[in-house]
């Protein structure tokens, strides 16, 4: 069952295959309450960051669920706009706290510029960051890190400096827009891709194209699109704040046949073009 699969990270680190993303779920009741059904539901991998400002509550979820802390996978997200050594170790201790949890399983750094400034060059920055990172790392306070929203050329430059390359990359990743060329090299480099926004943020789920596809399987369309990044060997993050869409998009222990397959990898870009600030 896909509840119990998981992926194995570089370092020998494995990580439960699908996980439950967090962004823009409202902090307080919102964010507990749907992690609370979704670990209820069997996600054993919470996504969050700081910058969604839902931390506390859904650590709170985690500490509430029960279940062992051990077999709970969590990740998040140093700021997008902190760009220093002292900045990355300060948030990460921030982020700890607000969890209220004494490690993390995985560490990422939100996007190789500011939200703010897009495709700014932040290279020194980043490798600031990511020397304080791998510090975490040694220490023993993270078990796995990564990056997010990281082009090749990004990635080069911190493995270059420190020797260390990411662990993950989270990138936007759906049908019709599945960012070959950072795919393509993180997977021939070791380095997993974790696929955000596998739903397009909602627009794919009524996309007329899917439907055929999704009724030969006897699911609906946001558990083929789920299913179609398994497939991919990238590990989607659905999101949902109601509890039976947590529990179908977990329900994915179907394959795709190959030919349906390639109808879908030739599907173009789906709905409008979007910021999807994961």
């Amino acid at each position: 069952m896909i509840k119990n699969e998981f992926f194995e990270l570089y370092n020998g680190v494995k990580i439960p295959k699908v996980g439950f993303g967090t962004w823009q779920v409202k902090d307080g009741d919102e964010a507990y309450q749907s992690t609370l059904w979704a670990l209820e539901a069997g996600y054993r991998h919470i996504d969050t960051a700081h910058a969604y400002g839902n931390e506390e509550s859904v650590g709170r979820a985690v500490r509430d669920s029960g279940i062992p802390r051990e077999e709970i996978f969590i990740t998040t997200k140093l700021p997008s706009h902190i760009k220093t050594y002292e900045g990355a170790k300060a948030y990460f201790t921030e982020s700890l706290k607000s969890l209220g949890l004494e490690y993390l399983d995985l560490y990422l750094i939100h996007a190789p510029w500011p939200w703010s400034n897009i495709g700014e060059d932040c290279t020194e920055g980043n490798i600031e960051a990511w020397r304080a990172m791998v510090e975490l790392y040694n220490e023993g306070k993270v078990r796995a890190i990564g990056v997010s929203n990281f082009a090749v050329k990004d990635i080069v430059a911190l493995t270059e400096a420190t020797g260390v390359k990411p662990m993950a990359n989270q990138i936007r990743y759906f049908i019709g827009n599945r960012q070959d060329a950072i795919t393509d090299y993180c997977q021939a480099n070791d380095i997993l891709i974790e696929a955000y926004s596998p739903l397009a943020t909602g627009e794919i789920a009524s996309h007329e194209k899917l439907r055929p596809i999704a009724e030969k399987y006897g699911v609906s369309i946001p558990r083929l699109c789920i299913r179609y990044c398994l497939e991919k060997g990238t590990l989607p993050l659905p999101k949902s704040v109601h509890k039976e869409r947590i529990e179908a998009n977990i329900d994915l222990d179907f394959t795709i046949e190959k030919e349906d397959i390639d109808y879908l990898d030739s599907i173009g870009r789906i709905g409008a073009v979007k910021d999807l600030r994961s």
